[in-house]
């Protein structure tokens, strides 16, 4: 059985509410534009996963200190102010089953809100003085913007499993990674600790976005906050498309790609590719792989102090595949 989430975050719930605190205190300022699209996205319903990763890091290897909880905002802080570019780039209308911010305030509003936060949180992390964390957000936050010029160069007849992968890898799983290593610095882990432990957020990162882009193509996946078939209707290659490509007949492959070439692809389009995806068996294999990366970070946490937190952690990693099975 799947454990609640709820109940995998209750070591940290008492830090998670102060990291949840300063994420919205410290977005208010003096300019109400600002404080209201900071606020708008940030209280739209995210899991806080990131934040979760770094202090169970922390705590596992130490303690969870007022810096960790600092910290842990930071990282909520440089993910939201990726989903606010990323809705500018991909036009999109919603995001967590809520308006994007984009169609409220408009492009310009979002990615200057968007701007803020990502410079905001290199204050905030360089008023803590270890330039070991400054080295390892200015090194992802590079790699995160690499892989959305990745992903928007592109093109279908380049829809590989190893293009997808390595643009996992940069917008999705190097701030996983980089959440947990910071965590065991801030806990005042070895260099070894700190590289096992970007490792397996990594890992763990991996395997939450091939999960997120295999539940796309599912017909009740209210629970991942995005309407069935958004991936496609942007014409995203995530993993199950690429993975249809690879494995469908030329006829059937050509009537794909035709769908990729339409001016709009609506719901219709949507339900022909999921009955491909699922007479092909793309679902399968791609939770399947989400399942390797598990067990790549969950090797590495056995070289890890046993404890609560790293429990915690392998518990996260199967929350990750598994959920809304």
């Amino acid at each position: 059985m799947v454990p609640k989430l709820s109940d995998i975050l209750a070591p940290i719930q008492v830090e998670l509410d102060q990291v949840e605190k300063l994420v919205m205190q410290n977005l208010e300022t003096d300019i109400d534009l600002l404080t209201q699209v900071g606020q708008y996205i940030l209280g739209a319903g995210g899991k806080r996963v990131r934040p979760a990763m770094l202090l169970f890091a922390a705590g596992s290897l130490g303690k969870i200190s007022q810096d960790a909880c600092q910290t842990a905002n930071i990282i909520e802080y440089i993910h939201t102010a990726t989903l606010l570019h990323d809705d500018v780039v991909d036009n999109a209308d919603m995001r967590r089953s809520k308006k994007a911010a984009r169609s409220i305030w408009g492009n310009e509003a979002s990615v200057l809100v968007g701007d803020y936060l990502f410079t905001v949180s290199f204050k905030y992390l360089s008023a803590l003085g270890e330039m070991k964390l400054i080295e390892a957000l200015s090194k992802t936050t590079t790699l995160m913007a690499r892989g959305e010029i990745l992903q928007l160069i592109r093109t279908n007849d380049q829809a590989t499993e190893a293009d997808y992968l390595e643009i996992v890898f940069h917008k999705t799983a190097t701030l996983m990674g980089a959440a947990m290593e910071m965590g065991a610095i801030l806990a005042g882990g070895s260099d070894k600790q700190a590289s096992l432990y970007y490792e397996i957020g990594k890992n763990i990162g991996m395997a939450f976005q091939i999960v997120d882009d295999a539940l796309d193509y599912q017909v009740d996946n209210q629970k991942t906050g995005k309407e069935r078939g958004t991936d496609l209707k942007e014409r995203k290659i995530t993993l199950p498309l690429s993975r249809l490509l690879e494995m469908a007949s030329p006829k059937d492959k050509e009537a794909v790609l035709d769908i990729l070439d339409l001016d709009e692809i609506g719901d219709l389009e949507v339900g022909q590719i999921a009955e491909w995806i699922k007479e092909y068996k793309v679902t399968e294999y791609c939770l399947g792989r989400a399942e390797d990366y598990v067990a790549l970070a969950k090797k590495d946490l056995k070289q890890l102090p046993e404890n609560i937190y790293t429990q915690s952690i392998a518990s996260l990693a199967e929350y990750v595949v598994f959920r809304n099975r």
